[in-house]
């Protein structure tokens, strides 16, 4: 009861600031609500004006970009969930989707003194015996913030200084996103329970995929791994410099990685000062993503431009890897048909491709799903290469089949929402790319290496193998299985005593419910013994 008391108080809180920001019930659709909600609305207001915190200025702003002002005003957690929401047009509009992508993940700084003292925790030694120097803060976020420091390290007896990033997790941050994300929690239930009509949208599902996201960014060490595994991937193309990472000085709340010297992607600038091609650095980061998405199914999902560099000889960087995507091989080889179908504006095939891989319904008529991928596709053809977007494709295909039941993978969406990212930055880089024209030889590679007849031939030469570890082990397996049955036949299914002992007590006391729960788990166990021979 208490719990509910105080998550109800931290949603009117919350309430309070989206009223301040005009975004509660935003004023361009007061008149599209019931009498009593304007009323509410309009004294929320009123309240948080005599008694909450300044606001950001937000005249001639739209409903949207307010929701992004009141989110950020709110902190960490609502940050997260605005990033999150701006994933799911198909839940909040394409619109107000749209808006929430300028959410600035930006907050200020916590003091130096406080960063060291968490380094020293997590470490067990100070911060001046681990860096030579240690400097303020570069950058700061809503889960953690950045260091520039230097190590004195030994080579060929040698001394030298190394210049490494020390990110760092804000102090309380998991006990503050704990108590927002329980809220959440609570007001999804509460949506469910109360709105029938909320449980298409499954509210109490979004923020369990919200706290599994942020519950690996809080741990550091998850981001270490995902930037290794990224590198090791990227090692025999070399087509994205990524920071190596310091084992020693990494922890769950603290992460240090080789610094690189380099250009915000976003400085136009710098880049041309320094006579880097900036058209070419346009394709490498489509041609990256893609290449991450397709060949190894990981890929970095937090694309934007605070994340991006390109170094002295020209080649991209990219930092922060606490955002990260995975496709599956199935997922692959779908994203790399569907892209290639497009492009051969093959509808037909189209259809049949999301109707093999039981994304549609085999029940859904195929020419009518062809048609409406033709809707989709047709569009793009004869645009200027500016106009053409394939992230906006995506989007559109996504729209198209929801209205032939098919359910899409998270992860189909959040490489969605990052293609839109991804497309963004290329293009502020070079407004003419052609999306399609940088992707082709991606797609095109990918299909070659699985889909030719080379590579079936490969597939099939290693599922021969496979079978052929299956079948020796098949004898042995065949010895178990006749032990086990002679063993039954001669002395029955034999219980653990411990078991045993466990239905005799149920017995004596004639509890049917436990009863017949020892029973089904005795039975489950001999299923499991059984199921294991084979």
């Amino acid at each position: 009861m208490l719990t509910s008391l105080q998550h109800a108080l931290r949603m009117i809180k919350a309430g309070l600031v989206l009223a301040q920001y005009d975004v509660l019930v935003p004023s361009e659709f007061a008149d599209q609500v019931p009498p009593a909600a304007r009323y509410i609305s309009r004294l929320a207001r009123r309240w948080a004006g005599r008694f909450g915190p300044q606001r950001a200025n937000i005249a001639d702003t739209s409903p949207g970009r307010r929701l992004a002002l009141a989110l950020q005003a709110l902190g960490p957690a609502y940050i997260k969930l605005g990033q999150f929401l701006a994933t799911r047009p198909d839940l909040i509009g394409a619109e107000l989707a749209a808006d929430l992508r300028y959410l600035q993940d930006r907050l200020p700084p916590f003091a130096t003194a406080q960063a060291k003292a968490i380094i020293e925790a997590e470490l067990g030694v100070s911060s001046d015996e681990l860096f030579d120097e240690f400097s303020d803060p570069v950058a700061a976020a809503s889960i953690a913030q950045v260091h520039r420091a230097r190590i004195r390290h030994t080579d060929k007896d040698t001394e030298q200084l190394t210049h490494v990033a020390v990110k760092v997790l804000r102090p309380g941050i998991e006990q503050a996103l704990a108590k927002d994300l329980g809220a959440f929690g609570w007001a999804a239930r509460m949506a469910e329970r109360h709105w029938p009509s909320m449980k298409r949208l499954e509210p109490v599902k979004l923020i369990d995929t919200l706290r599994d996201s942020m519950t690996i960014e809080m741990d550091l060490r998850l981001e270490a791994a995902a930037a290794s595994e990224l590198k090791e991937n990227d090692a025999p193309r070399d087509m994205l410099r990524i920071p190596t990472i310091d084992w020693r000085r990494t922890s769950r709340r603290v992460l240090t990685a080789e610094w690189i010297d380099a250009i915000p992607i976003g400085n136009l600038e710098a880049l041309k000062a320094a006579n880097i091609d900036t058209g070419k650095i346009a394709a490498d980061v489509v041609q990256v993503f893609l290449t991450q998405a397709l060949f190894d199914g990981f890929f970095h999902a937090d694309m934007h431009q605070g994340n991006l560099f390109v170094d002295q000889e020209s080649q991209l960087v990219a930092v922060d890897f606490g955002i990260m995507g995975r496709l599956d091989p199935d997922t692959r080889r779908y994203l790399a048909e569907i892209l290639l179908g497009f492009l051969s504006r093959d509808y037909q095939n189209l259809a049949d491709i999301h109707i093999a891989a039981g994304y549609v319904p085999s029940g859904k008529s195929r020419d009518a799903f062809a048609q409406a991928l033709r809707s989709v596709g047709e569009p793009i053809f004869g645009r200027n290469a500016s106009e053409i977007s394939m992230a906006r494709l995506l989007a559109q295909l996504f729209q198209i089949t929801d209205s032939f039941d098919m359910h899409l993978q998270p992860q189909l969406v959040l490489l969605q929402k990052t293609m839109v990212v991804v497309e963004g930055v290329a293009r502020s880089l070079d407004p003419d790319l052609n999306i399609w024209e940088v992707s082709r030889p991606i797609v095109t590679q990918w299909m070659e290496d699985h889909m030719s007849p080379e590579a079936r031939i490969r597939e099939a030469a290693q599922g021969a193998a496979s079978l052929g570890r299956t079948l020796s082990q098949l004898p042995e397996a065949l010895r178990n299985a006749e032990a086990i049955g002679a063993m039954m036949r001669r002395d029955g299914l034999r219980l653990h005593p411990e078991t045993a002992k466990a239905i005799a007590m149920a017995d004596r006391e004639q509890n049917k419910t436990v009863r017949v729960a020892v029973w089904v788990g005795a039975v489950a166990l001999a299923v499991i013994a059984l199921a294991a021979v084979f």
